[in-house]
This record gives structure tokens, C-alpha cells and sequence, in this order.
């Protein structure tokens, strides 16, 4: 087990890295004023953010599971020095370095369709797109996947058809309709708010729980309810859901998997003094 492995009941989770990019400070942190948000996270000369590709891999006794992919290498340069992407190896070498070959994975699912989380869902072979893995079934919802093929001005550079219809085309996309589960142990949520059709993944083993959080809430500096990002469609449902969440999450003591934190992957939200703590594992704070 690596740093950033960890054993919950029977599973093993992994991250599976893609890198790091770069996305405007402000636009992560919607209203929330500079002078606040930039005491947790610092910016560079172009006022931008680090951001990590936290995907996470998941070893069950029924298959292996693996929630999003990334942004993957297919873009133009151009989109690349707009977002700084930086990565030492592709994500399927990451995989690979885990164990795993394409072919291991049973299950892919995505939080939602954009760009940053869905990139690694094909590769180009032979001068043509194919699906990265191909004996998985890809899950999203039938909400997130109308939006993604019937995107409006505000949405559409988000959504890059050749990250998704593809999967399409081969048979292995599975649209699923609100919660779900996938495998004993895995269940998707709708967590709506970030987009109409975001997804959640709720992961629980003797006893143990985990929720991957995708764009809910992306960094441990989104911990707290106002820390919302512009990118959110619908920032009051993301407000609630949040609440709601993370009152769960204190409650019942799940362990909180950060998809686009570049410190903290894992950590765990206490009630001390009337306040929420945030406790990461292998001391990453």
C-alpha cells in the first residue's frame, strides 16, 4: 500500500493520478473574496490554482471499480498552456504502475461528463477513438449524459464529445437514472448542483464508508458552505446538498476522498468545540 492507498472493510482504494492543472482562482472560489480564499490556496502569476486528478480505483471481491479518468492527453496545445497541465506519465501508465491494465477494469464511473473527469474515458488507436477500457461499463446519469450531448453556451466547453461518444458507440455506456448500485458496496448518489446530473460515489465495507465527493465539493478548502465555485450551475443546491452531506459525514464518521485537492486526497471531518476539523491521513497537511 502507497501514501495514497488506503484499506476500507474488504476494499482497497487507490488514487490514480493524471497530473495537476491550473484553473483561475477565482472561478473556483465564485463570491468568496480573494483575501479570504488565498490564506488557504495560493495562486501563481496568472492568478490561477493548482489543481490535482485525484481518480480513485477501487479493489472489490466483485470487480474493479474506477471513478473518473481525468483529462487524458487528447487536447490542443493551446487548451493545454491555457490550463498549465502537468503530468510525468499518462494515466493509464498510472494505472499500470498500480498493477492494472485497461482490461482490468469492470466499472468506470464518471461524476459528470467534463472534460477534467471524463478525458481518459478513450484513446485515440489507429486514427480512431476507441474506449480506454474495454471491458467496462461506463455509468452516468441519463441527466448529466442529456446535458452533455445537448450542451448550451454556457456548458459547451465543458463537454468534449470525444470523451464520451465513443463509449456510446461501442456498447459499454450504462445511463442510470438518480442512486444506484453498482457493486455490493458501491453506490452512485445524485448530488446535484455542480451540473443537473452529477454523481456522487458512496463506497461501504464492514461497516466502513467513504464518499468520493467529485465536484461537490473539489478541494478540502471547499470544506466550508459558502466556498462555492462559479463553475457551479446551481449554487444553492450545491449549498444544500453540502449541508446534508457533511452533516452525514460527521454523524457517521466516512472517510472524505478529495478528487481535485493537490495536498490532501483523504481525510476525515470531526465535530470539536462546536467546530468541523478536518484530519487528513498520511499526514498530508
Amino acid at each position: 500500500m502507497n501514501s495514497k492507498s488506503v484499506k476500507l472493510g474488504q476494499f482497497e482504494l487507490s488514487i490514480i493520478s493524471d497530473g495537476r492543472f491550473w484553473l483561475d482562482g477565482g472561478t473556483m472560489f465564485g463570491v468568496v473574496p480573494k483575501v479570504m480564499w488565498n490564506k488557504l490556496i495560493p495562486v501563481d502569476e496568472l492568478n490561477r490554482v493548482e489543481l490535482s486528478l485525484n481518480c480513485l480505483l477501487i479493489e472489490t471481491p466483485e470487480g474493479n471499480v474506477l471513478i473518473d479518468t481525468g483529462i487524458n492527453d487528447k487536447l490542443k496545445d493551446r487548451f493545454k498552456e491555457i490550463y498549465k497541465m502537468d503530468r510525468d506519465i499518462t494515466f493509464v501508465e498510472s494505472l499500470k504502475r498500480m498493477g492494472f491494465k485497461p482490461e482490468n477494469i469492470d466499472f468506470v464511473i464518471n461524476t459528470h461528463l467534463h472534460f477534467d473527469h471524463c478525458g481518459g474515458n478513450t484513446i485515440k488507436k489507429d486514427g480512431k477513438l476507441i474506449p480506454t477500457f474495454p471491458n467496462a461499463k461506463y455509468i452516468v446519469q441519463k441527466q448529466e449524459w442529456s446535458d452533455a450531448t445537448d450542451s448550451n453556451e454556457r456548458t459547451k466547453a465543458s463537454y468534449l464529445e470525444e470523451n464520451f461518444m465513443p463509449i456510446k458507440e461501442s456498447g459499454q455506456l450504462m445511463l442510470v437514472d438518480g442512486n444506484y448500485e453498482v457493486l455490493p458496496g458501491i453506490k452512485v448518489i445524485t448530488t446535484n448542483g455542480h451540473t443537473k446530473g452529477h454523481q456522487s460515489v458512496i463506497i461501504e465495507s464492514e461497516g466502513e464508508k467513504a464518499i468520493y465527493l467529485g465536484d461537490l465539493i473539489p478541494t478540502a478548502s471547499h470544506i466550508k458552505i459558502p466556498y462555492i465555485a462559479a463553475y457551479d450551475l446551481f449554487p444553492l443546491a450545491v449549498v444544500e446538498k453540502k449541508k446534508e452531506i457533511l452533516e452525514q459525514v460527521i454523524k457517521e464518521k466516512w472517510l472524505l476522498i478529495f478528487e481535485h485537492d493537490p495536498k490532501i486526497t483523504f481525510a476525515y471531518l470531526i465535530e470539536k468545540d462546536g467546530k468541523a476539523i478536518l484530519q487528513s491521513l498520511h499526514n498530508e497537511i
